[in-house]
């Protein structure tokens, strides 16, 4: 699709604007430091700026440099990103981090090749860090600019089919002006992310309403069109409280993988027919080589991830016998409750110690 000449003009002028008047405030965008946009852009993803806020001041805080991030440990990383959820995210930024001291010499690629390269920067992290920390001109596509594009220049095919991301590319690309890229992509983002909303776009307080397809035709919530949502599976896991004395035991997950270096309290996901208590010694016996007695259930707790929902059955258990062999996991440690506060765990489990806590208090 091809954008004529006086609508790609009036587009840029109306968000830039737009932007510059409506822009909310956030800690990122009052620098132009290379690695702390990175690292904003890289919290963002699938994660409300709300919550991001926070997070982000901590770890700036932690790791105020490139060289910081990297000289840290990867447990000190998923410790300050604890509870931000989507582990990989804080295990690419370590190793990233690490590259750029190697390759670089401590400072961010500004070119697309070498950034591109760095571990979990994609297509549109690239874009965002380029633009907005180097003003090149490089366009930018995430949810929030995927629907304001397909409402504005009617794109009714399906945006997970790669021709249709492809057309959404080029459109970004079309419209980005040659000066005042930094204002102009965050403008895309903003708009997207306040004003042109899945569900209740405010079209009336949108610069691009007069200029919008979807808007003229009255069809704004029936795009972007996507696939039908698969039903999200649920799975019952179980985990204990092992005691030997006065200490328990937690797990260090693999460093790759669905909450790769978290601690846990150590089970796994019951067979199907296989009761709750039985599945759990199983799964201990397995992964580490150990008996255990299981005594009453403490708490389930539900909890849920991006494609599959869990309800954790947590029991509290006495070590029997046994020598710990590790099998599915990468280390282990008995601890006090004292200790819990120095490793990182995934939310599931932070919900359980929560239960602890209450339960010594009371």
């Amino acid at each position: 699709m091809h954008i004529d000449a006086t609508l790609k003009t009036t587009i840029q002028k109306k968000i830039l604007s737009w932007y510059l008047t409506n822009k909310r405030d956030m800690p990122w965008r009052k620098t132009r430091d290379p690695y702390k946009i990175w690292i904003s852009e890289i919290m963002l993803q699938q994660t409300q700026v709300t919550t991001v806020i926070g997070y982000y001041q901590r770890f700036i805080a932690a790791f105020p440099t490139v060289q910081y991030l990297a000289s840290a440990e990867m447990g000190q990383v998923m410790k300050v990103w604890e509870g931000l959820g989507y582990y990989g995210r804080a295990r690419n930024l370590h190793r990233a981090a690490r590259k750029v001291m190697e390759r670089f010499g401590g400072q961010i690629p500004d070119n697309e090749n070498d950034l591109s390269s760095l571990p979990g920067i994609g297509r549109y992290t690239t874009g965002a860090i380029l633009s907005i920390a180097f003003e090149k001109p490089v366009p930018v596509l995430d949810g929030n600019i995927i629907r304001l594009l397909s409402r504005i220049f009617h794109v009714t095919e399906n945006i997970d089919q790669i021709e249709t991301k492809k057309a959404l590319w080029s459109l970004s690309k079309q419209v980005l002006p040659q000066r005042k890229v930094r204002d102009f992509n965050q403008g895309l983002m903003e708009l997207g992310a306040i004003i042109c909303k899945p569900k209740h776009p405010l079209c009336g307080e949108c610069p691009l309403a007069d200029v919008c397809e979807a808007n003229r035709l009255s069809i704004q919530t029936e795009l972007p069109v996507r696939s039908p949502k698969k039903k999200i599976p649920h799975y019952d896991v179980t985990a204990g409280i092992i005691w030997k004395k006065d200490k328990f035991l937690i797990t260090l997950r693999p460093p790759k993988g669905l909450l790769g270096g978290l601690w846990e309290f150590p089970g796994g996901k019951r067979k199907e027919g296989e009761s709750l208590k039985n599945c759990l010694k199983r799964e201990i016996r397995e992964e580490l080589n150990i008996d255990i007695k299981v005594n009453d259930l403490l708490i389930s707790v539900k909890h849920a991830y991006t494609h599959f929902r869990i309800t954790l059955h947590v029991f509290d258990c006495q070590y029997i016998g046994g020598t710990i062999r590790l099998r599915g996991c990468d280390d282990y440690r008995w601890i006090t409750s004292a200790e819990l506060d120095d490793f990182a765990f995934p939310g599931a489990d932070r919900k359980v110690i929560q239960f602890l806590e209450g339960e010594q208090r009371n």
